[in-house]
């Protein structure tokens, strides 16, 4: 089996989740013998309190003031944010659960990113708000949301008599690696009542590295909800998602049935350990205790020291790119894992750099990627994106990837794309 089917190969490149934790593997393992749902502690026990125990380290980590707050574990991080919202509509409209839409007067009113992940635009469709009135945010040329366009666009939407609610920060986005501003976010949602939610998926991880926690992450205490997935930059199996919220019993209150055959009120003991009743799943995979085994493996400092170690490779790749201007185009400073570029090849190497130039090395990033997945020894993702035209984007998130395997990486582009 050649590389390009094998995610947790070393030179595979082309996701962001990449690599095999084998502690986590363990756990999954395990998981699966032991076979049982996770929607009462009467069936499951330990997990329930396992889950207890790690989304408390977790919120504590967001923040000291997020400690008696709430969490739970979901299906993917596209389903964290789907809650997120879920819970911002409740709290601002506890009535809607019951009675529906003729609770709010008005047309609620979202706010993204342009460089969001499409999920958050996807509650709006799901949760009937229409993909029209989830308002995309224009970003920077680094891909970060620019705080007065925001306002802007809230003070134009109240303007028309719409109702804002929502807005979501991305910390880590999917293209790019892009951290919005999330303390000047904070400022414009408590000037005009609005939820603040940081969608860290991907970017959460760097929430334990005291090198690089700040400035990326600076603020997102301050927010009403987060969603951070070990299985991104973590190294957990898919799949591992978390929603983090600073108030504790919104879950419940939101999402509710009270199925008396399930979750009984006279129970033996504590019924909140029936974390069933939270979220909009019956049935709830066990998706924690591959992460409770690999936290007690690693600890805090390991898993620093592994946050630490891919964003130190990243720049290592960003060193090498701009030792070989000849043959690789940086396209900007990354925040994160994500190193974005142009591979340039011989014929176009001497061509002044011009949106022309651009047009050409994008229409090179496909057959150059078909070209490694035929020779099976690398994979890179690309794609293009509202600036550019096709780029190649390098992702750094597998344990096992060293210095050797970055240097190979652009070596192997040179020898299978030289001649394009």
């Amino acid at each position: 089996m050649n590389i390009k089917h094998i995610a947790r190969h070393p030179r595979f490149f082309n996701q962001l989740s990449c690599g095999l934790d084998l502690v986590s593997m363990v756990g999954e393992w395990l998981t699966a013998t032991a076979n049982t749902n996770m929607f009462t502690y009467e069936i499951a026990p330990v997990f329930i309190l396992m889950e207890n125990v790690v989304m408390t380290h977790m919120r504590e980590i967001i923040g000291s003031n997020w400690i008696n707050g709430d969490s739970i574990l979901a299906p993917g991080g596209s389903i964290s944010n789907l809650y997120a919202f879920l819970a911002a509509r409740h709290k601002m409209f506890p009535n809607y659960k019951e009675k529906g839409i003729a609770t709010i007067q008005g047309q609620l009113v979202m706010f993204t990113s342009d460089q969001s992940h499409y999920s958050v635009k996807s509650c709006a469709s799901v949760c009937g708000l229409g993909t029209d009135n989830c308002l995309m945010v224009p970003s920077d040329v680094q891909g970060r949301m620019i705080p007065t366009e925001l306002e802007r666009l809230i003070l134009d939407r109240k303007a028309k008599g719409h109702i804002p609610f929502f807005v979501c920060a991305t910390s880590g986005t999917t293209v790019l690696g892009s951290f919005d501003p999330i303390n000047e976010i904070a400022d414009i949602c408590q000037k005009y009542g609005l939820w603040l939610h940081v969608d860290a998926a991907w970017g959460g991880g760097l929430l334990l590295s005291k090198k690089y926690r700040h400035p990326r992450l600076s603020g997102i205490e301050r927010a009403d909800s987060v969603t951070w997935n070990p299985h991104k930059l973590m190294g957990a199996l898919l799949q591992c998602s978390t929603i983090h919220f600073k108030e504790d019993g919104l879950l419940l209150s939101c999402n509710s049935m009270s199925a008396d055959y399930l979750f009984m009120q006279d129970k033996l003991y504590d019924i909140r350990y029936d974390t069933g009743d939270k979220v909009i799943q019956c049935g709830r995979h066990n998706d924690i205790f591959k992460l409770w085994l690999q936290w007690r493996a690693k600890g805090d400092e390991g898993f620093e020291k592994h946050m630490d170690k891919l964003m130190e490779l990243s720049e290592y790749m960003v060193r090498r790119i701009k030792e070989q201007p000849d043959k690789f185009y940086l396209i900007l400073e990354p925040e994160m894992v994500n190193v974005s570029f142009w591979y340039i090849p011989t014929r176009l190497r001497k061509m002044q750099h011009t949106s022309i130039r651009e047009s050409e090395l994008g229409k090179i990033c496909p057959i150059l990627k078909a070209r490694m997945m035929e020779s099976g020894t690398l994979m890179v993702g690309y794609q293009p994106d509202d600036r550019r035209p096709n780029f190649f984007r390098n992702i750094i998130s597998s344990a096992a990837v060293t210095e050797v395997d970055v240097d190979f990486l652009l070596a192997e582009m040179d020898r299978l794309g030289h001649d394009l």
